[in-house]
């Protein structure tokens, strides 16, 4: 463990609100990881920065009358830590995370050194920000401690994969992909599927091609996983994998990815029966008929036949979804997607989700493909008016009831929902919610993000935490965007 005083200065320091307006509280979690080892890149650590090919200075951090800067050599990938305006014995060192902060390496603190007699300051050597043999997505930050008091700046890192909006948010995104279950923050689920599904997104637009990995790692780690080919007992959970393996596939061209959609839409299937005219259920023990499993067989189904030549079966199952779902009522007289059905068939009333007026926007873009029906979009149109109206607050979308946590189910929806969107409007020839997207885009970067590009709850901003789903939603965001 760190010394007491170290230990509680940083965890005071990530208690601090981050660039800009974002606060990211590590207190429950931050701890120092297991003692540092040294990286080998292009270069080894504890290179001389003399020999860095650029400097620039994303973050600093005062102390005493002192400024504590972290340096980057963005071309080599590496940073160093200085401590400037003071004088003999003033100490510096650099921290260095694998987990997006929650974590930081131990030992004798990476480059720690002291400034000198007759010098007013001083810098560590030059250290690797990324473990690339061990697929080690990094971030630095540069600590000092002056007469016992400690400061640290906030967490960055270099440009290397983070060159613009999206590929910087994908990496941020990627420190919270756990190397041990190939899942997104230890164990998400059918979160996990939508992280996976925006970095496969981002990609596919940027040719950002460094997290590949993930896909095959995934697959291969939890293919057999609670009741396989990432079906279980929740049958929109299983809609969410099946998507994400038709990206996959779309990628990467692997049959192994579209074997596996296709045996999730078949599982889905077999939980569609006669109750209140037709549907899927919500899951295998419950009689729920709700929005979102429905809008999810619609959209996986009518993907599986724009991919599979010669198909009839599936085309019929989404056509009858969407039939279905149309009369179900679940659409209500605003045009909007409440939650689902009650035990008499009726439109409950419940929350107005954006990920359920969100996926069904996905959904019709995909029938479409299929039918050349022009009446799907034009549907499609009429929801997604309503929803880029009635969910918006201070000119951005804003979940109902949106809290200030990124942990649990509820900040994965608004990806979803700008994922649906973004795939509808790249279907319209006139792009009508491009400018939406961009507005949107440009509001969650300026005033909800922090220095190491990982994103809050409030695109319009505020206060709150990152973590994963905050993360993957905006992702989603500047991918719809193009960013």
């Amino acid at each position: 463990m760190k010394p007491l005083k170290h230990r509680a200065a940083v965890l005071t320091a990530a208690l601090t609100t981050l660039s800009i307006g974002l606060a990211v509280d590590l207190s429950s979690t931050a701890a120092p990881a297991a003692a540092a080892t040294s990286i080998c890149n292009k270069y080894c650590d504890a290179r001389d920065p003399s020999q860095a090919a650029g400097d620039r200075t994303p973050v600093t951090a005062a102390l005493s009358g002192r400024t504590i800067a972290l340096h980057f050599d963005d071309a080599d990938a590496m940073g160093w830590a200085s401590i400037d305006h003071g004088g003999a014995g003033d100490e510096v060192w650099l921290d260095r995370s694998t987990d997006g902060g929650r974590t930081w390496s131990d030992g004798s603190k990476l480059g720690d050194t002291s400034t000198p007699s007759g010098s007013a300051g001083w810098r560590s050597q030059m250290y690797n920000v990324d473990d690339w043999n061990n697929l080690g997505v990094g971030a630095l930050r540069a600590c000092g401690q002056v007469s016992g008091a400690i400061a640290c700046t906030s967490w960055a890192r270099t440009t290397w994969n983070a060159w613009s909006r999206g590929t910087a948010a994908t990496t941020a995104l990627m420190m919270s992909y756990d190397r041990g279950t190939k899942l997104f923050g230890g164990n998400g689920w059918w979160t996990g599927a939508n992280a996976l599904t925006a970095v496969i997104d981002n990609a596919r637009g940027s040719g950002m091609n460094s997290y590949e990995y993930a896909i095959s790692a995934t697959y291969d780690k939890n293919l057999g996983a609670q009741e396989g080919n990432f079906t279980n007992d929740y049958l929109d959970d299983t809609g969410w994998w099946g998507l994400a393996w038709i990206d996959a596939y779309d990628l990467t061209g692997d049959a192994r990815y579209l074997t596996t959609a296709k045996a999730d839409a078949d599982h889905m299937f077999a939980y569609w029966d006669g109750t209140c005219g037709g549907g899927v259920h919500w899951n295998e023990t419950s009689s729920y008929k709700n929005a979102i499993t429905n809008e999810l067989f619609l959209q996986l189904t009518a993907a599986l036949h724009n991919r599979i030549g010669g198909d009839t079966t599936y085309l019929n199952r989404a056509k009858n979804e969407w039939t279905w779902f149309q009369g179900s009522g679940m659409i209500n007289g605003d045009h909007m997607v409440n939650d689902g059905l009650t035990d008499s068939c009726a439109n409950n009333g419940q929350t107005t989700w954006t990920y359920n007026q969100g996926v069904i926007l996905g959904g019709l873009t995909e029938l479409y493909k299929a039918t050349s029906d022009a009446g799907l979009l034009t549907t499609a149109r009429t929801l997604a008016g309503a929803s880029t109206t009635r969910l918006v607050s201070g000119g951005v979308l804003r979940e109902p009831g949106e809290g200030d946590s990124c942990t649990g189910d509820g900040p994965s929806f608004k990806g979803a929902y700008v994922r649906g969107l973004g795939k509808l409007n790249g279907q319209l020839s006139d792009h009508p919610y491009a400018s939406t997207l961009t507005a949107w885009a440009n509001s969650a970067y300026t005033k909800d993000r922090n220095s190491l590009d990982q994103y809050g709850p409030h695109w319009a901003g505020g206060a709150g935490a990152s973590d994963y789903g905050c993360q993957q939603s905006v992702l989603d965001l500047l991918n719809a965007a193009g960013q």
